[in-house]
């Protein structure tokens, strides 16, 4: 059973309760004593395994050696892990948060979720396993802070769209996290309450993060709001308070930023548990989800396409998302533009479509290489494919369930001498209604692909023993939780603030 409630802009003579707003109801979700669903258990734990392993992938990138320099200049005795430093090494949560977040983040390869909006929701974990380790929680705490802010998150995306108001989804993460740390450290609903307000409050920002060029502020963004949300959980629980009603207010988020637009907001009975990880989506290619299907599709259609010369067109018809967000409806040229950031291109239809369809596989890295990108013949291909929006598939993307949207393509390849290849594909092989769902070897099998040469294969056993058993572990198990990796010497950039000393 399920509890539905509206949420409306409300005058300032009519401001409801407190215990009448949505962040008291995300409250009260957070500090019921609910069981754990095993399967949502499970999941929990191999998106910690998919996190740790994009994570360890993205060491050696510049974004994250950068958000890693700062969190060491924040030093804790009794802190959090740093991913990629050895166990002695800890700092402060909030830098480990931004940190390790940072690095999952990096390659656009960690799950995702879609109803009236996008969102990331593994977003949460990192600054929940910095907060764990740092305060001597469980796994079993650990994993009740996951799942509620995997609920949290997802509520808030089915009921309140951001994009179409140019706001990015990271506005509904900072809540999330918050009320993910107030049930891992089962605080009372007051204080869960005044932090869900000051995260929410603090956590926006508009969608140009996704737009135009896209810089490696991507990356670290869900870091930065997971740091925020800590901070607000440490504020509320020193006693103060934050604004509200932050969503209904007539200065709020829905008044001002979502034009007045309310919603309906879902969540699980408090006797029920959190399951709503169970309807988020794994990544098999590090891409923009909107991109997992497409490159599936354009595998299934190498070798039947012979010299990419004889193409005359490419059209992928599509749903209005793909087509505004990554494809021909942004308006944005760099989507088609060799010396594009990495940031831009994971959010390029026509570049996923092309590189798989040339070279018949996907690689994290290889896929990306500036060098191969910039020659002549592949761009000249690259430029060729356009998105189209599709009515069809937009009806297919609006089903009303998650796990029933369609996310893929019709491709349609014009040939020279009039021969048209046409082939769709409606979901990634790894959707749960895909050719190959995922299950917990292949999250085992993606970190044993993306650590291999970074992490040693008995430390690479060690912490998949440990992850897998995740509900299990001890607080001291948990503290320990993590990966030492063999980091690239990084060519030091420009000293930032916090290296700055007393002249």
């Amino acid at each position: 059973m399920s509890l539905t409630f509206p949420v409306r802009v409300c005058r300032p003579e009519a401001r409801p309760a407190a215990q009448d707003q949505l962040a008291w109801k995300l409250a009260e979700l957070a500090a019921a004593a609910r069981p754990v669903d095993p399967a949502a258990a499970d999941l929990a734990a191999w998106r910690l395994i998919d996190n740790m392993a994009v994570a360890v992938a993205s060491l050696n990138r510049a974004p994250v050696a950068a958000a890693r320099a700062q969190a060491l200049c924040f030093p804790r005795a009794g802190g959090a892990r740093v991913i990629g430093l050895p166990p002695a090494v800890q700092v402060d949560c909030t830098w480990a948060a931004m940190a390790n977040a940072t690095a999952v983040r990096e390659l656009d390869f960690h799950d995702s979720y879609f109803a009236l909006d996008s969102s990331h929701p593994a977003d949460c974990i990192m600054p929940l396993l910095a907060v764990a380790q740092q305060v001597g929680r469980s796994g079993a705490d650990l994993v009740r802070g996951i799942v509620t802010a995997y609920e949290v998150q997802t509520a808030l995306v089915r009921a309140l769209p951001l994009q179409a108001h140019r706001i990015d989804h990271v506005a509904h993460l900072g809540p999330a996290v918050a009320a993910g740390l107030g049930a891992m450290l089962h605080l009372p609903v007051a204080v869960i309450y005044e932090a869900v307000n000051l995260a929410a409050h603090l956590s926006l920002s508009t969608r140009q993060i996704r737009k135009g060029r896209i810089s490696t502020w991507k990356a670290a963004a869900p870091g930065h709001i997971g740091k925020t949300a800590i901070e607000a959980v440490d504020r509320a629980m020193r006693g103060e308070s934050a604004p509200s009603p932050i969503y209904e207010g007539d200065y709020g988020i829905l008044a001002v930023l979502l034009k007045g637009q309310g919603g309906e907001v879902t969540l699980p009975a408090p006797d029920q548990p959190c399951r709503a990880i169970l309807d988020t989506l794994p990544k098999a290619h590090s891409a923009g989800y909107h991109g997992q299907a497409i490159i599936d599709l354009a595998l299934r259609l190498h070798g039947l396409v012979g010299d990419v010369g004889d193409v005359v067109s490419v059209q992928l018809y599509t749903k209005r998302m793909t087509h505004m967000v990554m494809g021909s409806g942004s308006g944005d040229p760099d989507k088609w533009d060799p010396a594009a950031s990495r940031e831009t291109l994971d959010h390029s239809a026509p570049f996923q479509f092309a590189r798989a369809l040339v070279d018949g596989w996907w690689h994290h890295d290889r896929s990306y290489d500036p060098v191969r990108i910039a020659d002549p013949a592949f761009v000249t291909f690259w430029r060729k494919v356009q998105t189209v929006e599709d009515a069809g598939w937009n009806r297919r993307f609006d089903a009303a369930l998650p796990l029933d949207k369609a996310h893929g393509a019709r491709a349609v390849i014009q040939l020279a001498g009039g021969r048209i290849i046409e082939q769709e594909l409606a979901v990634a092989d790894s959707h749960p209604r895909g050719a190959a769902p995922w299950g917990g070897e292949d999250y085992r099998a993606k970190f044993r692909t993306l650590s291999e040469g970074l992490v040693s294969p008995a430390a690479g056993e060690a912490f998949l023993a440990a992850a897998d058993g995740l509900m299990g572990l001890s607080a001291v198990a948990l503290a320990d939780l993590g990966i030492e990796a063999d980091l690239m010497p990084i060519v030091p950039g420009p000293a930032g603030l916090f290296e700055q000393v007393r002249g």
